[in-house]
Formats: structure tokens, C-alpha cells, sequence
């Protein structure tokens, strides 16, 4: 007899399931062991498998992993022509539609499940609907049901169609088969067929709980196959892929070979099998399978533990009831995790109003609020709201732009002084000289001298304006729209009354600084101390201005406080008035200092004040005015839920009530386990060989460790105290407790 294949586990109290198989005799650790020949495919223990299948199947059809929750799922994939069709009638002992090209054009999620009754029940589940039907009709009924999903042509579609096939005898199996994997399109097909298929078989079997059944055909190279990699591309391990060989009757040459070789890294091993074939039936096929490799003269030498429909039924019940055990407890905290999460973002979202004083009672909710987050933004400084959020951090970029404006007019109101000094003076002094006395100042002089100075900066203050009332109306619509996001049908109305609103806030700034700008131009006045201590202290350089410019042999480059270094040399060529120039720059200088400072000052009050009165007295009545208005709809607008904000909160119903369902589910099937675990006796086969007992509890003790998960629904957590296993396995007793249990897992 060839080696046992190292990939299938040994049978001990810890090993996985260990299902009863179809034959005379089966090997098992080297004992022969008596098997009923009209026991099922798999043993009668799929009534213990039954509760964690049936579990996962229901999360399924409720389609739990729309949710982001994978499943644990065997998928079966494989070249078309493999034969996979065939292996699948094999395990559920029924007809799937054949032909040329593609059969399989849609998922089809195979349940199988065997039950007592003689009469096999099965259905269909696609689109929403349940079509029973029978063995006669079944493959017609799958041939229409992938017409209304598909079409009637020869595409494919990602909208799975569910088989429950209920019958004596069957293993108890979900299975996903995906359509069968071609290169070359055929008449109908579109011309990216290929990229289609591979698609929805990358979907289904890149999650980690995907098992893959890669079916493979005997007659070709495994290396060559597209199904081969396509898996080794997710699973480059091997660890998720089961291997089936057909068609080993048309290619027993080298097969034995090809299969201890494992080139192709398939890590749960291989089953070799023969497929129904004509008109044989399914009791006539396994015999002929039993048949051939037990006299075929190369297929006999390959070791019996990896031939079979049988055995490929243990191995798949074995496969899928481990990794099911292991998923689950991270299903239970997935399902919890997103429940919780979706009970969160659906509590953050605002109450669906139903009456006019609800609404109104909503509004000045908002408007409260809005408000006094801008009295903390705009006038306290104060920016817990938004810690990182600098932009919002309003009285410091307000006190940065009126320094930069200070700056930006101290700046555009310096002359060109150090070549041209006073020349600027004398021109004004001899366009405005009348018939007077010689040693007065005209005020004419001094006023155009001022006038020009102040067109000149005239532009920065109402820059300045502009600037500061678009940040401001950039922080009231951020801070309403945050107030009023769980209302959308508001955000209109409240931007418009805050554009409004801004506009004539900005307006009456920009008339305030203009009407400042013209007072500055034509009064010159000041009652600020500081103008006469300035301007003696300029005056103080006049003496040695007066004795440069009698003196011809002293230099003409001297130090004047308040300018610098300045030349003076050419000021010797107006001597009439070059004493007046000076006395009026000096002045004009003096001045300056005072126009400068009460313009950003006054800049700066009237913001303040301007900003206090948006936010303490004016915002509440002109919202309030704009939702009431033409425009505004009325406190009705408020009634409307958005059509975002309807859909998102019949998703998070929908979510919930799916996840709410999904809870439900596990949490019968773990309050079944503890049933099962209590009862004082775990069924053997009646020649005392023991088959599954001590393992089926194990399996089952492992979904325990979920039961943590599951503390908020006291009624199912509450059976996990306490539990006591009585094992009775030939003459091997012991009892457990739940701790105990659990640290053995």
C-alpha cells in the first residue's frame, strides 16, 4: 500500500471530527474498523455538526457579510471541464445542468444537508424568492433561476443563487461553486470573460476563512492550471486548499505520482475520485469507484485514505466544522464590534422631528449653540471645539491680520528721503506760497502734504476689511453647518443668513474705514500728547541742518533723528524756504505717527464691535427671518428628513436589524451547545470503536471560548457557569468544568 498521505490528521482525543465513511472497512491508525454499509456518506454525527453549520448558514442567507464580516466558506473552484459539476452531484446525489461552456454562470451556494425522511426536499432561494422543486426538475429550475439572475445569454453574474438540497444520506456541507474558469470566449460571451470569472472567484476565495476545493482533472499537468494559480496567487501556502482529482480512470498513469509529488503545494492534501458516468446511479457509481481502486492495477496503489466521493465527504465535514470552530468566536466579536458601531453613529444622528414645536424647539437648539461656539471662536478665544483646527482659532489670525495690516501701512507711507529730502516740501510750499508774511506756515501745505500721504495707504484698510469679514463669514458657515449637520435641510438657510448677514456687516465697515480715511485727509488734529514730544524731538536736528547749510565745508551728509543718514547738499540752492521745508517735514513726520495709530485702532474697535453685535444680537433674528421668509420653506423644512440623511438612517436600521438577527443566531446556537454538552453520554459506533465523541466535544468546547463575546445577552451567557461534561467513551470517564475545558483548547 502507497504512503499515507501526510496532510490527513490522525485520529486521537484531541484531533479533529472524524467522520464514518461508505465502505466495508475503513484504515484509521492502522485498525480496521467495521462501518455499517448503510450508513450515509458521512456518519450519523452530522447531527452535531449540524447546529455550527446551520448557524453559519443562517448569518449567510442573512447576508451578514454585507457587513464586513467574512464567513467561513469552502469554495469550489476549477478549469472548466474538470469535471467539478460532476463532484458536486456526487456529494449531493443530484442532477446540476451540463452542457458545453459555462454551466455554472452564477455563485451557487450548495447546502446540503441529510435528514431522516426518504423523500429528498429541495429548493431554491435567488432574488428574493423560494422555489421548491424536485430531483426531475432541479436542473431545469437552476437553468431559469441563472436566467432571471444572469440573462438568458451566456453571461455571468456576482449574484449567488442558493441550492438546499435536504436529503437521506448526503454530508452535512455549504459549498459556493463559481462558474468554471475559461480564457476563450464563445459566441455570446463578453469579450472579458475571463476577467469577469476570475473576479468573482478572487472575491470568494481571498478572505483567510475561505477553504478552496480546487477541482482538478486528471488528464492535464497540475502546474499548468488556471485554477491552481488563481488560489496559490491568495493562498500562496497551500494551508486553505483541498485538491480533487477526476477523470483518474481516462489518466492512472503517473497519477500516484502526481499526487505524493504535490508540486503545486496543495496543503490539506488530495482526494482522487471517480465521477458518475451515463445513466449510473449514485449507489452504482460509488460502487464502481470502490471497484476500481481496489482492483485497478495503478490506481489500487494509491493509498485508500485519499480515494473516494466517501472520503472526500469526511474530509470537507472534518475541514468545515474546524474552521468554522475557529471563526466563530471572531464572528461573535466582529458582529458585536459593528452592532455597537452602527448603535453609536445612529444615536449621532438627529431625531427625526414630527411636529412644528419639535422643530422649533431643533432650531433654537441650533441657533443657541451656534452662537455660543462664535462667542468662543470670535470673542473669547477660546477653541476647545477645535483643538487642531488653527484656522479656527479666530482672535489669533484676527490680531495676526491687523498686525500685518500695521505693518503693511507703516511700510507704504515711507518716502524716498535719502537722495530727495524735502524736495517733496518745497514743491508743495511753492505751489501754495501766497501774498503774506514770510516766516508763516501755509496750512494748504500741510494739508495736501497729509492728503497725498493718506491716499497712498488709502487701499490697505480697506483690503484689510475685506480680508478679515471673508475670514469671519468662512467661521460663522463652518460653525453653523457643524451645528446643523444632523438638519441639512437647513444648511441652506443658515448660509444664506449668514452671507446676508456678513454682507452688510462688511459694507458698514468698509463705509466706517472710508468715512475714517476722509476725516484723516481733511482735519488735522490730535489731542494726543505724543505729537509735540515727537516733534521736538525731530526739531532738535535743526540747528545742525542750519549749520551744514551755512557752513560749505562741513559735510553734507548728516544724521537726523528719525531718518538717518540723509543728504542735504542740494538744499543749499533754496535758501528762502529750505527752513520752512524742514519745519513742515518734521511735522508732517510727528503727525504721521498719530494718523497710523488712530487708523488701526479705530480699525480694530470696529471689528470688535462689529463682530460682538453678528454674534450677541443680530445672527438669531436673521436666521431666523431667512427660514421664515420666501426663500426659507419655514419650520416645515425641518419636518422634511433629507433624502442623505433618509437613506443613511434605513441603512443603519437595516444594519442593525441584520447584525441584531446575526446575534440572535449564535447566540441559540452557543445556548444549543451547552445543551449538548450536559448530556451524559456522547453516541460511539456499537463494535465500542470510537469514532467522533471526545472530538465532536472538543469542537464544540472551542466555540465556547466565544461565549465572552456574547455578556450582554445575559440568557445565553448565563448557561456557560457552571457546565459539567460527562464523557463516556469505552470505559473513559471524566468531568470537566468550563474553566477546565477552556484551558485545554
Amino acid at each position: 500500500m502507497a504512503k499515507k498521505n501526510s496532510n490527513i490528521p490522525e485520529t486521537s482525543s484531541s484531533s479533529a471530527l472524524v467522520p464514518i465513511l461508505v465502505q466495508s472497512t475503513a484504515m484509521i491508525d492502522d485498525e480496521e474498523l467495521a462501518i455499517p454499509v448503510e450508513a450515509p456518506i458521512v456518519s450519523s454525527y452530522n447531527d452535531r455538526i449540524r447546529p455550527l453549520l446551520d448557524a453559519i448558514d443562517k448569518l449567510r442567507h442573512l447576508k451578514v457579510m454585507q457587513e464586513g464580516i467574512q464567513l467561513p466558506t469552502i469554495v469550489v473552484v476549477g478549469d472548466q471541464s474538470s469535471g467539478k459539476s460532476s463532484v458536486l452531484e456526487s456529494l449531493a446525489g443530484i442532477s446540476l445542468p451540463r452542457g458545453q461552456g459555462i454551466c455554472t454562470r452564477v455563485p451557487l451556494i450548495m447546502r446540503l444537508q441529510h435528514h431522516i425522511d426518504p423523500l429528498p426536499e429541495l429548493q431554491l432561494e435567488f432574488l428574493g424568492r423560494t422555489l421548491q422543486t424536485d430531483e426531475t426538475h432541479i436542473s431545469d429550475a437552476i437553468n431559469q433561476a441563472t436566467d432571471d439572475i444572469a440573462g438568458s445569454g451566456k453571461g455571468i453574474s456576482h449574484t449567488p443563487l442558493t441550492l438546499v438540497v435536504k436529503k437521506n444520506g448526503v454530508p452535512d456541507l455549504t459549498m459556493v461553486d463559481l462558474p468554471g474558469i475559461t480564457r476563450v470566449p464563445v459566441h455570446g460571451q463578453p469579450d472579458d470573460i475571463y476577467e469577469q470569472i476570475s473576479a468573482i472567484i478572487t472575491e470568494y476565495i481571498k478572505p483567510e476563512e475561505s477553504i478552496i476545493l480546487n477541482v482538478l482533472s486528471a488528464t492535464v499537468d497540475f502546474p499548468t492550471c488556471e485554477s491552481i494559480r488563481m488560489s496559490q496567487r491568495v493562498d500562496k501556502t497551500g494551508l486553505r486548499t483541498l485538491a480533487v482529482v477526476t477523470k483518474v480512470d481516462k489518466a492512472p498513469e503517473g497519477l500516484l505520482d502526481k499526487v505524493m509529488a504535490d508540486d503545486v503545494n496543495i496543503g490539506l492534501g488530495y482526494v482522487c475520485v471517480r465521477n458518475r458516468i451515463g445513466d449510473e446511479s449514485y449507489d452504482e457509481a460509488r460502487k464502481e469507484e470502490a471497484n476500481l481502486f481496489e482492483t485497478h492495477p495503478l490506481l489500487s496503489k494509491i493509498d485508500k485514505s485519499i480515494v473516494g466521493i466517501p472520503v472526500l465527504a469526511q474530509k470537507l465535514v472534518r475541514i468545515q466544522a474546524t474552521i468554522i470552530a475557529k471563526c466563530l468566536p471572531e464572528i461573535v466579536r466582529k458582529i458585536n464590534d459593528k452592532l455597537s458601531a452602527n448603535i453609536s453613529e445612529l444615536n449621532r444622528m438627529p431625531h427625526n422631528l414630527t411636529s412644528v414645536p419639535e422643530a422649533m424647539s431643533a432650531l433654537m437648539q441650533i441657533i443657541g449653540s451656534s452662537v455660543e461656539s462664535l462667542r468662543k471662536v470670535l470673542l473669547r478665544g477660546e477653541f476647545e471645539e477645535y483643538p487642531d483646527d488653527k484656522h479656527m482659532h479666530c482672535t489669533a489670525r484676527l490680531s495676526e491680520m491687523l498686525n500685518q495690516c500695521a505693518r503693511e501701512l507703516q511700510k507704504s507711507s515711507e518716502d524716498n528721503y535719502k537722495d530727495n529730502f524735502l524736495m517733496e516740501e518745497i514743491r508743495v510750499l511753492e505751489e501754495t506760497r501766497g501774498i503774506g508774511l514770510p516766516n508763516f506756515l501755509p496750512r494748504a501745505a500741510f494739508l495736501m502734504i497729509l492728503q497725498k500721504k493718506v491716499n497712498e495707504i488709502s487701499g490697505a484698510p480697506v483690503e484689510f476689511v475685506s480680508k478679515v469679514w471673508e475670514y469671519i463669514e468662512k467661521v460663522v458657515v463652518a460653525v453653523l453647518k457643524r451645528h446643523s449637520e444632523h438638519y441639512p435641510q437647513l444648511e441652506s438657510s443658515t448660509r444664506r443668513a449668514a452671507q446676508n448677514l456678513i454682507a452688510k456687516r462688511k459694507d458698514m465697515s468698509a463705509d466706517r474705514v472710508a468715512e475714517i480715511i476722509e476725516m484723516e485727509k481733511i482735519i488735522d488734529y490730535t489731542c494726543d500728547p505724543e505729537y509735540l514730544t515727537v516733534w521736538g524731538k525731530l526739531m532738535a536736528s535743526k540747528n545742525l541742518f542750519l549749520d551744514v547749510m551755512n557752513n560749505y565745508s562741513r559735510s553734507t551728509l548728516i544724521t537726523i533723528d528719525g531718518f538717518g543718514e540723509v543728504e542735504v547738499g542740494h538744499l543749499k540752492s533754496f535758501p528762502n524756504i529750505r527752513d520752512q521745508a524742514f519745519d513742515i517735514k518734521m511735522r508732517i513726520a510727528a503727525y504721521w505717527k498719530i494718523v497710523l495709530k488712530r487708523l488701526v485702532d479705530s480699525m480694530a474697535l470696529n471689528l470688535q464691535f462689529s463682530v460682538k453685535n453678528l454674534v450677541n444680537k443680530d445672527m438669531e433674528t436673521e436666521i431666523v427671518n431667512e427660514l421664515m421668509g420666501p426663500q426659507g420653506g419655514g419650520l416645515e423644512r425641518l419636518l422634511e428628513e433629507s433624502p442623505s440623511v433618509a437613506i443613511k438612517r434605513e441603512r443603519l436600521n437595516k444594519s442593525l436589524k441584520l447584525l441584531k438577527d446575526s446575534k440572535e443566531v449564535v447566540a441559540k446556537f452557543f445556548a444549543l451547545v451547552v445543551l449538548l454538552a450536559k448530556m451524559p453520554e456522547i453516541p460511539y459506533h456499537s463494535d465500542g470503536k470510537l469514532f467522533c465523541g471526545i472530538n465532536v466535544m472538543f469542537v464544540f468546547g472551542s466555540v465556547l471560548l466565544a461565549y465572552n463575546a456574547l455578556q450582554s445577552n445575559g440568557k445565553y451567557y448565563a448557561l456557560v457557569d457552571d457546565i459539567v461534561l460527562s464523557i463516556s467513551a469505552g470505559g473513559f470517564a471524566s468531568r470537566l468544568d468550563s474553566d477546565a475545558l477552556l484551558k485545554m483548547i
